[in-house]
């Protein structure tokens, strides 16, 4: 997923990525990611804004069935946080309180349903045929194509719930921001969970080990893509 968030070869920095034992989080595999976004922000935006203003910190703390998501922004510091806490089950979406959140926050929570099978909300530039689940058969399992009504008849199924949560502290901004980034949060979960069902030969079946190989692999190559970036940037001869 990683690979395909990159612009231009800027996108994503791994940093670290390496396996956790504690006690706030348990068991699991930590990483830590750099999201540069000069490249998909105007120009003169680019112009203006500081470095760290284009950045994005997220570290993420995996550990099937669960994971947490921090993400920061080293420009506003205390003044913005997302926090992203996902729970897989399997069940068909009607578990009420999945990640267990406080009586406050439910008051406050907005649920919102995803169908990897929706593409209303798809942009005709953002679609393709090959990440469709509606088309994709997987040859290695043999799901799909998932029909209208899928959610009621897959075995076996799993349900991805996610617990998200923003905070961003700007007079004025505060409100308007926040829609922003849960709309785009919003359209983003369903891209990559529709990426992902269509990329099932890629992954099923893999061991950890395996699955370890293929991060580093990825990292390496990210990390290659963003230095020849860098150097077509500064070679003006």
């Amino acid at each position: 997923m990683s690979l395909n968030e990159t612009g231009g070869g800027e996108g994503v920095e791994v940093v670290k990525n390496e396996p956790y034992d504690d006690e706030e989080h348990g068991k699991g595999q930590y990483t830590y990611k750099i999201y540069h976004l000069a490249s998909r922000a105007p120009a003169i935006v680019r112009a203006l804004a500081p470095k760290e203003a284009l950045e994005l910190h997220e570290e993420a703390w995996n550990g099937y069935p669960s994971c947490k998501t921090v993400t920061t922004s080293p420009w506003m510091g205390a003044n913005f946080k997302m926090v992203t806490e996902t729970m897989h089950l399997g069940d068909r979406g009607n578990t009420e309180n999945a990640l267990d959140a406080s009586a406050e926050t439910l008051a406050q929570r907005e649920v919102v349903y995803l169908d990897v099978t929706d593409d209303s909300e798809i942009a005709k530039s953002s679609y393709k045929k090959e990440e469709d689940p509606k088309v994709y058969k997987s040859k290695k399992t043999g799901r799909g194509p998932l029909q209208d009504n899928w959610a009621e008849t897959c075995d076996p199924v799993m349900t991805c719930y996610k617990l998200v949560t923003v905070e961003f502290k700007w007079w004025g901004l505060q409100t308007t921001v926040e829609a922003l980034i849960m709309s785009y949060t919003r359209k983003a979960m369903l891209l990559m969970h529709r990426q992902l069902f269509c990329d099932t030969d890629e992954w099923h079946g893999m061991s950890i080990e395996q699955l370890r190989l293929m991060e580093e692999e990825t990292a390496k190559t990210l990390l290659e893509k963003r230095h020849k970036e860098l150097e077509n940037k500064t070679d003006f001869s």
